[in-house]
């Protein structure tokens, strides 16, 4: 209750005070009693999707809410992760690309989850989190990132290739796409069809 308090002081939105007070059902399944770190949730955010998906069904809820819930309860950890263990720009842009366009609503409800006692801890947590914030509001960026794939399509690989549809043109396509999200190269037209003529014979040839 304390996390929907959070986010009622952060957003308007009822869609989002929906996710802070749904984004952690699956805790209860998932408890574990660990000897030294005491309580663990592991998994409770992929499970907690599952059941959203259910609950949705038994209140009638619209496809777009089911939808939206089952995304920010399913990512809710990731932007904590960062936050926690330190950011980068490749994993901030997958976190980018996975969000899509609920990526301000998740970072909303990661600030609201916030719920420690220790006041270094959330010093430390929101400092990072203004980090990738910051990283994010780069417009370039979350154009580029809201709805993110190869800039070489499937259709032209296997022109190039001389393949048929299959998931050898679907290998080349998330080469390239982790090769962007890694930094490795820029996420234009020009730069994925280099490094697509760059790796194709190799990946063709272990198949």
């Amino acid at each position: 209750m304390q996390v929907v308090d959070n986010a009622a002081k952060l957003s308007n939105k009822m869609e989002l005070r929906f996710a802070a007070l749904v984004h952690d059902i699956g805790k209860p399944r998932t408890r574990r009693i660990h000897k030294t770190k005491g309580y663990t949730f592991h998994g409770h955010d992929d499970l907690g999707s599952r059941m959203i998906k259910d609950l949705a069904k038994r209140l009638k809820l619209s496809n777009q809410l089911r939808d939206y819930l089952t995304k920010l309860t399913l990512l809710h950890l990731r932007p904590i992760a960062l936050a926690k263990e330190g950011v980068t720009d490749s994993a901030v842009r997958r976190v980018m690309v996975a969000a899509g366009e609920e990526i301000d609503d998740l970072m909303t409800l990661c600030r609201a989850d916030i719920t420690s006692k220790n006041p270094n801890r959330v010093k430390r947590y929101m400092g990072n989190f203004e980090r990738v914030e910051k990283f994010m509001q780069d417009v370039v960026e979350r154009d580029n990132m809201r709805a993110f794939q190869s800039p070489v399509r499937g259709d032209e690989i296997m022109k190039i290739c001389e393949l048929k549809e299959g998931k050898m043109v679907g290998s080349l396509k998330t080469a390239i796409e982790e090769a962007i999200l890694e930094g490795e190269i820029e996420n234009t037209y020009d730069a994925a069809l280099a490094y697509l003529m760059q790796i194709k014979d190799e990946l063709i040839a272990k198949r």
